[in-house]
């Protein structure tokens, strides 16, 4: 298989997907038996839109691995523990690191550069969680001794973003976690002080946890609140290694190895034009020991200078602990 980091122009991409496609139906059981059930034939294949998605939900009851690797690492989705949990099992947890490093490094910086707090309770609680990681990992990277987590000490993450406000800080924060520490800095009488330097990553998640809000809503609430314009959003899920993001305007670009089709949500296997709401399906190239073809439960659309926007949940499915607002 080729590098997939070395992908500079959509011939690029194509020639890299059609041959990732073609190493998972040999290699990836339950990826060739979805094929099959299609009744496709695997040598037809030869454009992105002809490639067979699979369901995420299949990631809740099979193991989706590459037959010629072994997993003792797996990331599992949040959820109550009535649901029954996806489960990605990562063969190679260096592959998903220099993805981290690099689409951050494309879109944010390097993460040598910035100090890391996270504010990420229902993930903390959990274990297995890629976005932990994930924040882990960047924290590695920067090695500043002010890294951490916090879980429900408001005061705390008050005063220190006070203390830092001259220095490079993001903080990642999982949406209600941050509204509720909004609400307990105005409630308490806390403070924080304005600085071009922090910058807000916001992971989705409500779970129920607030008032339904669009995401437009939401970024005006936290860039109010903590008195930046600089509030982006990362968009994810434990099914998948690469990481899209958004610096604005609730529109995400991804990385060169990661791509986002809109299906029709009526018809699986016909697309949308740009512009045109319906079903999310993610191409991850770095998902090449597990699936990297992935027909989600997320509703979206494509925008010009392959750009999209995320708009919420199909209507019946679960609920899932990285769904974003719906706009």
């Amino acid at each position: 298989m080729e590098n997939i980091f070395s992908i500079r122009t959509e011939q690029d991409f194509l020639t890299a997907a059609i041959a990732t496609f073609r190493y998972q139906y040999e290699n990836i059981e339950i990826y060739r038996k979805f094929v099959d059930f299609l009744k496709i034939d695997a040598e037809t294949v030869d454009s992105l839109i002809k490639i067979p998605f699979l369901p995420i939900e299949m990631f809740k009851n099979h193991q989706i691995l590459d037959e010629n690797t072994t997993a003792d690492l797996f990331f599992q989705s949040s959820g109550t523990t009535q649901m029954n949990l996806s489960k990605h099992f990562i063969a190679d947890p260096a592959l998903y690191e220099e993805s981290i490093y690099r689409s951050f490094e494309k879109f944010i910086g390097k993460p040598e550069d910035f100090i890391f707090l996270g504010l990420l309770p229902s993930y903390l609680e959990k274990q297995n969680s890629s976005l932990i990681y994930m924040v882990d990992y960047l924290m590695k990277k920067s090695a500043k001794p002010e890294n951490g987590y916090f879980l429900y000490n408001h005061s705390e993450l008050s005063e220190l973003l006070t203390k830092l406000k001259d220095k490079k800080v993001i903080l990642f924060g999982v949406s209600f976690a941050l509204l509720d520490f909004l609400d307990t800095v105005a409630s308490s009488g806390l403070s924080i002080s304005g600085s071009e330097h922090l910058t807000i990553i916001e992971t989705g998640g409500m779970k129920g946890r607030k008032e339904e809000m669009t995401k437009d809503e939401l970024l005006k609430i936290l860039q109010d609140g903590f008195k930046t314009e600089k509030i982006y959003s990362e968009y994810s899920m434990t099914e998948l290694l690469s990481q899209a993001y958004s610096l604005g305007n609730n529109e995400y670009q991804c990385p060169e190895w990661m791509k986002i089709l809109v299906r029709n949500a009526e018809d699986p296997f016909s697309y949308e034009k740009e512009g045109r709401t319906g079903a999310i399906n993610i191409i991850d190239l770095a998902n090449i020991h597990s699936c990297s073809f992935v027909a989600t439960q997320d509703l979206g659309k494509t925008l010009s200078g392959d750009r999209f926007q995320v708009l919420g949940r199909i209507d019946h499915s679960d609920i899932r602990g990285c769904s974003l607002l719906v706009s």
